[in-house]
C-alpha cells in the first residue's frame, strides 16, 4: 500500500520547526456529526482534516470493485494487498483516490456503506491502516490536524493533546442522518444506523469516553453550537497545556 498523498489545508501555515502537528482527535458513533463538525473546526483552526473512515470506505469500494466478499476476512486481506490509497488533508479541497480513480463520491454510496463494517472488523487491516494514519499526520506540513473516526481517541492517537468524544442521543443521530439522506426512507436510515452501531461496537467502544477524553453531547445543540463546543474544548485544553 502506498503512502497517501496529501495537500496542506488552504490558508494554513506549514510548520517549519520540524515539530509534529497538534492532533485534535474526535471519536463518536454514526450520525453524531463527527465529519461535518470536525471539518468545520479544522477550517476555523487553520488545521488539516483527516476523515479516517474514508480509508475503510475506500477499501470497501476496492473490495467490491474486485468482487470480493467483504464479510470474508481472507478475501478482504487479499484485496488489501494492492490497496493504493490516497487522501487530501485540505478541508477545503477534499478528495479520496484508489490508484488513479477518484472515489470521493463513490465511497458514500449505500452499497459501500453496507460493506464498511466487514472490512473494518479485520484486525490486521485496522492495525495497518492505523499506522498509515499516524504516518500521514506526522508528515503533514501543518500546525495541526483534526482527526475524526472510530477509536481515534483510544487506539490511533491515545496521546493526542486534545481528545473529544462527540455524541448525541440515538434518536437525534438517526434524525440527523435521515435529514442528510433526503432520498432515503427515515425508518430504513435509522435501522441502518443502529445496525452500524451494533456491528462496530464489536470492534471498538465508541460510546464511552476513556480517561482524559472530553465529552461533547450535541443532543440539544445545533451545528454551529456543536462546533463552538468542540473549539472551546480545544482552546481550554491547549490553554491549560501552554499555561494560559
Amino acid at each position: 500500500m502506498t503512502e497517501p498523498l496529501t495537500k496542506p489545508a488552504a490558508g494554513s501555515t506549514p510548520t517549519t520547526s520540524g515539530t509534529a502537528p497538534v492532533v485534535v482527535a474526535i471519536d463518536g458513533p454514526a450520525g453524531s456529526g463527527k465529519s461535518s463538525v470536525s471539518k468545520a473546526a479544522a477550517l476555523r483552526l487553520g488545521y488539516g482534516f483527516l476523515d479516517t473512515g474514508a480509508a475503510y470506505r475506500a477499501l470497501a469500494w476496492h473490495a467490491l470493485a474486485h468482487g470480493a466478499d467483504t464479510s470474508d476476512a481472507t478475501a478482504v486481506l487479499e484485496v488489501f494487498g494492492d490497496f493504493d490509497y490516497a487522501i487530501s488533508l485540505d478541508a477545503r479541497d477534499r478528495w479520496v483516490r484508489v490508484g488513479e480513480v477518484d472515489v470521493t463520491a463513490a465511497i458514500r454510496e449505500p452499497r459501500v456503506t453496507d460493506a464498511v463494517s466487514g472490512v473494518a472488523r479485520v484486525a490486521s487491516v485496522r492495525h495497518a491502516v492505523n499506522e498509515l494514519f499516524r504516518r500521514l499526520v506526522a508528515s503533514a506540513a501543518l500546525p495541526g490536524v483534526v482527526v475524526e473516526g472510530r477509536d481515534i481517541t483510544t487506539v490511533v492517537f491515545p496521546d493526542a493533546p486534545v481528545r473529544i468524544l462527540l455524541t448525541a442521543a440515538p434518536e437525534v443521530r438517526a434524525a440527523r442522518r435521515s435529514a442528510e439522506l433526503t432520498d432515503h426512507d427515515a425508518a430504513k436510515v435509522a435501522a441502518a444506523l443502529h445496525q452500524r452501531d451494533a456491528a462496530d461496537s464489536t470492534v471498538v467502544d465508541f460510546l464511552t469516553a476513556a480517561p482524559g477524553v472530553e465529552v461533547v453531547d450535541s443532543t440539544h445543540l445545533d451545528f454551529e453550537q456543536t462546533v463552538d463546543a468542540v473549539l472551546s474544548v480545544v482552546d481550554n485544553t491547549m490553554g491549560a497545556r501552554d499555561g494560559r
